[in-house]
């Protein structure tokens, strides 16, 4: 058996919440080309608000925007994953419109 190596270039946008000329968070959005669709999947990823800025709808805000892009960029998905341990993250994805769809595996390098 042979595996041939095949370079695919993906991209990053990151996004800035800012308030009162402070950085309150950010979240990224990854597109990433694979040979099942022509289109892009969007991977929302490292999303955080800093600790005196919770609670104050900037969160949902910035994921929103996030959506709204990876909308406009022809995602035909978005996939956003969070700790087991995180119920209350877990609670904000499905107000924004996510689902629980499955499992993530990890291996730590």
């Amino acid at each position: 058996m042979e595996i041939n190596r095949q370079e695919i270039k993906s991209e990053a946008i990151k996004f800035v919440a800012e308030k009162d000329g402070k950085t309150a968070g950010r979240a990224y959005l990854y597109l990433i080309y694979n040979g099942l669709h022509s289109e892009p999947y969007g991977f929302l990823e490292d999303v955080f608000i800093e600790e005196s800025y919770r609670r104050q709808g900037i969160g949902g805000e910035l994921v929103n925007v996030v959506i709204d892009e990876a909308k406009r960029l022809g995602c035909y998905k978005l996939i956003g994953t969070s700790r087991n341990a995180r119920s209350e993250v877990h609670e904000f994805y499905k107000k924004l419109g996510f689902e629980d769809y499955g499992k993530e595996f990890r291996m730590d390098l």
